[in-house]
């Protein structure tokens, strides 16, 4: 979604609702899918029965266990808050979203076209067709079937710049809940009421429909196996104490057993992965499931498209080169008057240089008696006919295959120049008058600044770069070579795409790429990353596992970094998890033991004061780590692109060594309080 819309972790109107979603979700049916706090959650309901029956029988250090109980409920209750808060920011984007829809009327279209009836908006099918006009809602999702309007999508991208949406191409798609600014449309609806393309975001950005990736899942088994070893550790601790003549309070090992399992990662597992795709939602990036996001974190193999992505998207003209016996202004002139009806970019740059470099100017065109021959993919050239002449412009092999074949020398230079542009990086566009070969208009494709540096951050990060264009093998080469990729893919057919998304999972690979068009799809398909746009068709946002709501090609690298950081805090978390443990062996184990064996006395390195208060320090701190870690695992641990090797050896420095420090200073500082207070 936009900035504006994105939530603050310190907004209240996150933090209280999430205090209640805390109590909602102590429900068994929540916790039965965190398996290690719904062992939390049993063990706790254990000790406050047994608090409530030393209670009433009076005997036991009521005190002490009501302590302990309070803060096992802390533990769950903290656990709880942490993914309350991270999906209360999606559903502050979600009501965002919600007061985009309205309930509009639709103009269904009937008698075969003729005439239309309005309808509520809720009440179509897929396949009907409704007029959209001037200042209506567009009433739910659909393709433009006819005509060609301005559309506001400021309700789904937060952009406030309108976009054309037309029949045909690869900008038909619209959605519901968008605004028609100017001009019509007819559109045929794709997706019928609850089913759009916001009731799916809504679903998602809660997290109603947001399922366990595979690593969570593994990680979750992890948790809920070394659970099980430390409850077989625990029930076997009273039999030594009875052996060495003594017991050791249920409350005590209850104690003991939630603090040495994997509480802190267990707590915020859910909300890691919750704000991984949020941070995607905030950054406009639609992600149809948790999988999708890990994907992106592990991709080896980045496929990106030239136009738009690693140029700027329009070749401009940059250079007019005759053939021998032709002047450089009477090419000028015949290559101006054939683009002045080419409303591409590249015949408005033409027409552009043209009056730049030699004072060509718009003449009129009625006195010339000129029909203009429109660009066809079929014949690749364009041109004019006017008093009796013909001139074409186009591509290098279409001009010259209907040249005068008598003009071989003109024909070796046309093709010499030609290839000379293309090793630079340009595209050739050949010009004749006649059937007379004039020469060749240079046009460049310009590289976006500071793309060669993201690309080289991609490859320390241990990603292959793939250009795909359709621009022949020379002109590819070069733009890779100043673009810096390390691969690219010429002359690229829909089935070249597929062929390479195929061959590259083959090597064990995963692959990611972005595409908005409906030759796109299969590859979208096939990609284990695959990046819609927003403005494509049906097609491609259907086949994709993200949609980009800005449409923005080179947001694919910041998907992946995205990604990446999700897979970092998550690693980063279950080291200091694993870690922080170690730190509450020392206090509480030594703490139980104390009064059969005196030896382990030399264990207590934190000098608690007494077994009690250590006791309860360690499971005070065992809860407020929980809140303490909340904003990192909702923000991420900070990303940067090195090697895993070194990323590895960072998080073992930071995260594996603070595991063990904080917990230390922690639970001697919180021992110093509970001392000072009386509290045991």
């Amino acid at each position: 979604m936009s900035k504006s819309r994105s939530a603050s972790l310190l907004d209240a109107r996150i933090l209280w609702p999430a205090v209640g979603g805390a109590f909602r979700k102590l429900d068994p049916r929540s916790l039965i899918r965190n398996p290690v706090m719904f062992v939390v959650a049993v063990v706790s309901v254990l000790t406050t029965v047994l608090l409530v029956k030393d209670a009433i029988a009076g005997s036991g250090q009521l005190g002490f266990s009501f302590q302990i109980v309070l803060w096992l409920w802390f533990t769950l209750l903290f656990a709880n808050f942490a993914e309350a808060v991270a999906e209360g920011r999606g559903k502050a984007q979600a009501d965002a979203l919600r007061r985009t829809r309205t309930e509009t009327q639709a103009k269904l279209i009937t008698d075969g076209g003729k005439a239309y009836r309005t309808v509520p908006g809720h009440s179509l099918k897929v396949g009907d067709v409704v007029l959209v006009e001037a200042g209506d809602i567009i009433p739910s999702d659909g393709e433009v079937i006819e005509g060609v309007a301005s559309v506001n999508e400021a309700a789904i991208t937060g952009e406030s710049a309108p976009v054309i949406r037309e029949s045909g191409g690869d900008r038909s798609a619209v959605t519901g809940g968008t605004e028609v600014l100017s001009d019509w449309i007819r559109v045929r609806i794709t997706a019928a009421a609850g089913s759009t393309f916001i009731d799916r975001m809504i679903s998602l950005v809660e997290g109603a429909e947001r399922k366990k990736t595979p690593n969570e899942i593994a990680l979750n088994i992890l948790l809920a196996g070394m659970t099980l070893i430390f409850v077989l550790a625990t029930v076997t601790i009273p039999s030594f104490a009875s052996y060495a003549g003594g017991s050791i309070p249920v409350v005590v090992l209850v104690a003991l057993f939630v603090t040495l399992i994997p509480t802190t990662i267990g707590a915020l597992l859910s909300a890691i992965g919750i704000a991984g795709m949020d941070r995607l939602v905030r950054f406009n990036v639609l992600a149809m499931s948790g999988r999708a996001v890990e994907a992106a974190g592990d991709v080896d193999t980045l496929l990106l498209d030239k136009t738009g992505t690693i140029t700027l998207g329009n070749r401009q003209a940059t250079g007019f080169h005759p053939v021998e016996g032709i002047s450089a202004e009477a090419l000028a002139d015949a290559a101006q008057l054939a683009s002045f009806a080419d409303e591409t970019p590249e015949g408005r740059s033409i027409v552009v240089l043209a009056k730049e470099k030699y004072g060509l100017r718009g003449r009129e065109m009625e006195s010339l008696h000129a029909t203009f021959v429109p660009f066809t993919a079929q014949t690749r050239m364009s041109g004019v006919d006017h008093d009796g002449h013909s001139i074409r412009k186009g591509a290098i092999d279409a001009i010259t295959a209907q040249a005068d074949p008598a003009a071989a020398a003109a024909l070796r230079e046309v093709r010499s120049i030609a290839d000379g542009i293309a090793r630079t990086g340009g595209t050739p566009l050949a010009v004749m008058r006649d059937g007379r070969l004039l020469g060749v208009i240079e046009l460049k494709d310009i590289v976006k600044g500071g793309i060669h540096e993201r690309f080289t951050e991609l490859r320390r990060m241990g990603i292959r770069t793939v250009m795909i264009t359709g621009d022949n093998p020379m002109t590819a080469a070069a733009i890779a070579a100043e673009a810096g990729v390390d691969d690219f893919l010429a002359q690229a057919t829909p089935e070249d795409k597929l062929n390479l998304i195929r061959a590259e999972q083959a090597k064990g690979k995963l692959v990611a790429m972005c595409g908005d068009g409906t030759n796109d799809a299969p590859a979208l398909a096939q990609s284990d990353v695959g990046v819609a746009m927003n403005t494509g068709t049906v097609a491609a946002r259907e086949a994709g596992n993200m949609v980009d709501l800005d449409s923005d090609p080179t947001k694919l690298i910041e998907i992946v970094e995205i990604g990446k950081q999700l897979l970092m805090t998550r690693g980063a978390l279950t080291t200091f998890s694993i870690a922080n443990d170690v730190a509450k062996y020392f206090a509480i184990i030594p703490a139980m033991f104390l009064a059969f064996y005196p030896q382990l006395g030399a264990l207590n390195v934190m000098g608690l004061a007494t077994p009690e208060s250590a006791i309860l320090s360690a499971i005070i701190f065992n809860a407020l780590i929980i809140v303490a870690l909340i904003p990192l695992a909702l923000k991420g641990v900070r990303y940067r692109p090195v090697g895993a090797g070194a990323l590895l050896g960072r998080n073992l420095l930071i995260y594996g060594l603070g595991g063990l420090i904080v917990p230390f200073v922690g639970i001697k500082a919180i021992d110093l309080a509970v001392t000072a207070l009386g509290l045991v």
